[in-house]
């Protein structure tokens, strides 16, 4: 117990390097237009939404526009047109503001090998804006909140790779972001740094302090800790998803085939709270409330005098989600 109330009291004094208003409602995120080029190609296309929840996912294959919408938000991309904002920021016109807000850690080593740890994220905190005693008191302490306390002395090329992990994650935290983006974190890691990498997500997450963005392509990460994700496929966006209302919502999910009335049978389910749609000629699916009683269904069909010859009963899940959206 004493372990988490330190890491907690830990978070709160990194995050009191910046002061920024934000309220809860107010969109931490918003794509208005935006549309990025390289050459003649398009590689972000009229991307429009706004995204508010305290962690969101970013889904995509490769190739989606995942990295270059990171880089645009961070400034290193051009806009073609349409803006975004970041914590009510315009990218463009206020580019230093918005990096001054947002933290940082990338897929690939940006480490100086022969650097200490703690001189590493020492000069990443003082590049940030931090005065040079206080960007030294902060690598001290976000290296210890990482695991690296023991071995922040030791020249980052030595490290391991879940260590070089941690160490991106310290130098992307020790100037107190507002915004923390986060590039497969998790990649490459063994289930036990996993685990210890999925918990520190979740400790900032829970600490109210920041909000963040992970990109991963492991769907069990983003669905362990995001709040809503955003799934991009060749520039555009094909879905959007709100998964803690649909966690509260506890929706279920059933496929039937029927033989006879389904039509009729389709239309009951409705009147008691289902949702149905037809897929083909006496096939449906439908999305059930989560207290809802499957019997009702063999119910309804008796009564109609409805064959059921199928039925399929689960749970939608984010790899299943992922998948229609790529198949759409």
């Amino acid at each position: 117990m004493g372990i988490v109330c330190e890491e907690v009291d830990i978070i709160e004094s990194i995050m009191q390097t910046r002061t920024v208003t934000q309220s809860a409602a107010d969109p931490v995120i918003e794509l208005l237009g935006l549309s990025v080029r390289f050459g003649k190609r398009d590689i972000l296309k009229d991307l429009n939404i706004a995204l508010s929840g305290r962690m969101v996912g970013l889904l995509g294959p490769n190739g989606a526009g995942k990295s270059t919408l990171i880089q645009t938000l961070l400034g290193f991309c051009p806009v073609a047109s349409g803006t975004a904002r970041v914590l009510g920021h315009d990218i463009s016109r206020e580019r230093r503001r918005v990096r001054s807000l947002v933290g940082y850690m990338p897929e690939n080593d940006a480490l100086i090998a022969n650097m200490t740890a703690v001189s590493f994220v020492r000069m990443m905190g003082e590049l940030s804006g931090l005065p040079a005693d206080a960007a030294l008191e902060r690598a001290h302490e976000v290296l210890f909140y990482v695991g690296l306390g023991e071995s922040r002395y030791r020249p980052l090329g030595t490290y391991s790779l879940g260590m070089k992990q941690l160490a991106k994650l310290a130098q992307a935290i020790v100037h107190g972001p507002k915004l923390l983006i986060l590039d497969e974190p998790s990649n490459g890691l063994d289930p036990q740094s996993r685990q210890r990498m999925i918990r520190l997500i979740r400790d900032m997450k829970e600490s109210g302090e920041m909000h963040l963005l992970l990109c991963s392509h492991l769907l069990r990460d983003v669905e362990e800790t995001c709040e809503e994700v955003l799934i991009l496929k060749k520039g555009g966006i094909v879905h959007y998803a709100n998964l803690e209302q649909e966690r509260r919502a506890d929706k279920r999910f059933v496929e039937i085939e029927t033989m006879g009335d389904g039509d009729g049978l389709a239309a009951d389910l409705a009147q008691i709270g289902c949702e149905c749609a037809a897929v083909a000629a006496g096939r449906f699916k439908m999305t059930v409330p989560g207290d809802f009683d499957l019997k009702e269904i063999y119910r309804l069909a008796e009564r109609r005098d409805v064959q059921l010859r199928r039925l399929n009963y689960r749970r939608d899940t984010l790899e299943d989600i992922f998948l229609k959206a790529m198949e759409d």
